[in-house]
């Protein structure tokens, strides 16, 4: 097969290609349609080298579709193919030595996200970038009425619209206000509509139903969890789950130390997903169930040592407890878990009862959620579904 290798740019993406050590085939292309005479489906099939990047993943796939067999190189490990070396990094070069390194072996590779996840993650980032907006625009009006000495009383954010219209200020106040609250109100459609999206692609997960089992997970942590692990599989322990999130502290024993040095955490992976599983670590130390192992040690760490570590030490554990969940197919069972993590073993299949009882707390989150998202579309509550929620609160 040819030895071929492709440095995307945003406006370029430069072409090399290697046979026997010496560059055969040089192009800069606009996009990869130009490439077509080179990797188009007529081609001879060639291994492509890719640096992971915003475009990769539907590079990907079209050059797979064409024939080829694509290699998508970790950008975290690139210097180990020669890239940047001597202060010499262009895009003709790093596609030289990609390709160079396609023909002797040994590309690191990266990891490629299946077609659903991507999904996942695209809907997530659609909504946190509205959610992020909405925070802002909350933090501005308020800001701009205490400037004028008045106030909106403290609530929640889905409530803020409803405790402004209630607040007592001046008319000049609320017109300077108007236009913001006006995009609020059209920010908390979208949000609510983003959020039925998302549950149409979750409900294809089995796995985020039951990740959601446990303490602190909803379904915005558990699909963030399965759009960036992807496969539980291909990980051989928790530690390597927590490592690849950027939740392990950062270590430097080299050089014959005698002491091991460990310092803050490495922040490595995805930034989202990592600060998820901190703020369901603060949730499960906060109002997490009295009697939930995961709590208690976690509360045992803060006062040992500081509440920020112990956070940042549930964290950690709970991305290890989801990742195993997830590769034995099970739900949650905090006291099973303790009993299987004192004699070093893998939790048992649960029994029925704490299926049921799992089952059950997925339900009451997901019955929070429709009253949210129902409160964000305008959708007045049904007197039967709460009738129906008493029933199964009294079963």
């Amino acid at each position: 097969m040819r030895n071929v290798a492709l440095d995307l740019g945003v406006r370029e993406i430069s072409f090399c290609e290697v046979a026997q050590g010496k560059v055969v085939q040089r192009r800069t292309v606009r996009s990869l349609d130009a490439l077509d005479d080179l990797l188009g489906p007529d081609s001879p099939p060639a291994k492509v080298a890719v640096e992971a990047c915003r475009e990769a993943w539907v590079v990907h796939d079209k050059l797979r579709a064409w024939g080829h067999e694509v290699l998508l190189v970790d950008t975290t490990r690139s210097r180990q193919l020669g890239i940047g070396q001597h202060g010499r990094k262009t895009d003709r070069i790093d596609a030289e030595h990609m390709a160079r390194a396609v023909e002797r072996g040994g590309i690191p590779l990266a990891h490629v996200l299946s077609p659903h996840r991507r999904a996942i993650r695209e809907q997530m980032a659609v909504r946190r970038a509205l959610v992020e907006t909405r925070a802002q625009y909350v933090v501005t009006i308020r800001g701009l009425l205490r400037a004028r000495g008045e106030r909106v009383k403290t609530c929640a954010i889905d409530d803020f619209l409803v405790a402004l219209d209630k607040a007592t200020m001046s008319a000049e106040s609320r017109t300077l206000v108007a236009p913001l609250a006006t995009m609020l109100s059209g920010l908390n459609f979208q949000i609510a509509q983003c959020d039925v999206a998302l549950e149409k692609l979750c409900a294809e997960e089995p796995a985020i139903e039951r990740l959601m089992t446990a303490p602190g997970v909803g379904m915005l942590v558990a699909a963030a969890f399965v759009s960036v692990v992807d496969e539980a599989k291909r990980f051989r322990n928790a530690h390597q789950v927590a490592s690849y999130v950027g939740l392990v502290p950062f270590e430097d024993t080299s050089g014959g130390r005698e002491k091991r040095r460990l310092g803050s955490i490495t922040k490595h992976g995805n930034a989202y997903l990592r600060a998820l599983l901190v703020q369901a670590a603060h949730t499960i130390l906060r109002c997490g169930p009295s009697d939930d192992p995961m709590r208690a040690w976690g509360r045992a760490v803060v006062e040992r040592r500081d509440y920020r570590i112990g956070v940042v030490a549930v964290a950690r554990r709970l991305a290890g407890v989801l990742w195993a969940m997830w590769r034995d197919g099970t739900v949650y069972d905090g006291k099973g878990a303790a009993t299987a993590s004192s004699k070093r073993r893998r939790v048992a299949t649960q029994s029925s009862e704490v299926a049921q009882e799992a089952r059950k707390r997925v339900a009451h989150k997901m019955r929070a959620r429709e009253r949210s998202i129902r409160k964000g579309l305008g959708v007045a509550a049904n007197p039967r579904g709460r009738d129906q929620e008493k029933r199964d609160a009294m079963n």
